[in-house]
C-alpha cells in the first residue's frame, strides 16, 4: 500500500506531506541501480547505487549497502556505504549507519549507531 508520511524538513522542524512513489517492503530485495523522482521507501533488502534529486527512506528493518546520493535521505534501518545528500540526513533509531555521510544538514536522534564520517559543506 502506497500511502502519505510525515518528513521533518532538517533545521526548520515542521512537517511536510509526501506522497511515497514506490516501496521496496520487508521480504523484498534488489541489487543494481536505482534512480527516481519523488519519495521512494525502503524496508527490504537493497545492494547497489541510488541516486534522486528527491527523498529516500530507509524503514527499520532493511538492509542497505550503498552508495547513495539524494536529496533527503532519512535512516531508520542499516546503512552500509556513503550518503550523499544536498538537503539534508536524518537518523531515527534503531538505525546503523557505516559509512560517511556529506550533507549541509546532519540529524543524530539518540539511540543511533554512527560508524564513519561526516562531512558537513558551507552552503
Amino acid at each position: 500500500m502506497i500511502k502519505d508520511i510525515d518528513l521533518t524538513t532538517p533545521g526548520q522542524g515542521k512537517q511536510v506531506s509526501e506522497q511515497i512513489t514506490a516501496l521496496l517492503d520487508q521480504g523484498a530485495s534488489f541489487e543494481g541501480l536505482l534512480t527516481f523522482e519523488g519519495t521512494v521507501r525502503i524496508g527490504g533488502r537493497f545492494r547497489g547505487e541510488i541516486f534522486t534529486q528527491d527523498t529516500l527512506v530507509i524503514d527499520a528493518g532493511a538492509e542497505v549497502e550503498a552508495q547513495i546520493e539524494a536529496g533527503l535521505v532519512i535512516i531508520s534501518g542499516t546503512v552500509k556505504g556513503n550518503v550523499f545528500a544536498r538537503r539534508g540526513v536524518i537518523m531515527h533509531p534503531p538505525a546503523i549507519l557505516r559509512g560517511t555521510v556529506t550533507t549541509p544538514r546532519l540529524q543524530i536522534d539518540e539511540g543511533v549507531v554512527f560508524e564513519g564520517a561526516s562531512q558537513m559543506p558551507i552552503t
